[in-house]
């Protein structure tokens, strides 16, 4: 038998969504708090193993268990990490250049501001990029081939993330490098190993879930990810930032976008 029974589905659906909402109000206040809005790019980590806990917990007694504590396992220890390095990242700085650019355009009060364009709709975004852990975790056919391609995928995509992270942190952490362009080990491959993990552990999470015909509408997930990734809050809006630094569009013109690839001589 395979499919999702149409009731538990909904209730997990409505479950996470209403963890989600939580989660950002807890993060709103802290925020306030911090005085700065930067706080909410550790809560998305969060979010991420907030969602597959949730789903799990309100899902009990459907599903596979082997699929649901493969998506459990994935999700929380990819939110978990990506949630500790980025609050280790932010931690003694100053508001995000990002978030001061969108909040200069409020018109009115700028944390009211804030909580709508900022909080509200990474809460729906992440809602939505979470749709196949949700389907997943009520999925009734078997765990297959689908299921460890995604988890090779995942995982790929994990220590893509991960070793890209680690090796740029360690870049910056030398005084000697401060204004160089980092376009070493992942990076000689990609401008954005970071995004690209992001990008295949999104698909693998997916290609995880999927059990049935039915589950192809949680496509709109991995789908939207890679929209803000390669088009939106990601590799577009990181490259904008860099455009004018020194020596960064000849590390363009020899190195891949997105997928690595040998750098061009």
């Amino acid at each position: 038998m395979s499919g999702l029974p149409a009731g538990p589905f909904v209730v997990t659906l409505a479950c996470s969504a209403a963890a989600l909402l939580v989660m950002m109000a807890v993060t709103f206040a802290v925020a306030l708090k911090a005085g700065k809005h930067s706080v909410v790019d550790t809560a998305w980590g969060v979010g991420i193993a907030v969602v597959a806990t949730v789903a799990l917990v309100s899902s009990l007694g459907y599903g596979q268990p082997a699929r649901r504590y493969i998506l459990l396992a994935a999700a929380v220890i990819w939110g978990l990490r990506l949630a500790v390095y980025i609050g280790a990242r932010n931690r003694g700085k100053p508001e995000d250049p990002r978030y001061r650019d969108l909040l200069s355009k409020a018109k009115g009060d700028k944390n009211l501001y804030a909580l709508r364009t900022v909080y509200l709709l990474q809460a729906l975004i992440l809602w939505v990029a979470c749709l196949p852990v949700q389907a997943g975790m009520l999925e009734r056919a078997p765990a297959g081939p689908l299921t460890v391609v995604g988890a090779v995928l995942f995982g790929g995509g994990f220590v893509f993330e991960s070793v890209g992270d680690w090796q740029l942190a360690r870049f910056k952490a030398d005084p000697a490098h401060r204004g160089m362009i980092m376009d070493r080990g992942l990076w000689r491959y990609t401008r954005h190993p970071n995004y690209f993990g992001d990008f295949c552990m999104w698909w693998g999470l997916f290609l995880i879930s999927v059990g049935s015909w039915v589950e192809v509408v949680t496509i709109v997930g991995p789908l939207l990810m890679t929209f803000l990734l390669t088009r939106g809050s990601g590799k577009a809006l990181t490259e904008r930032r860099m455009a004018d630094r020194p020596q960064y569009a000849a590390y363009v013109a020899r190195t891949s976008g997105f997928f690595p690839l040998p750098p061009k001589r």
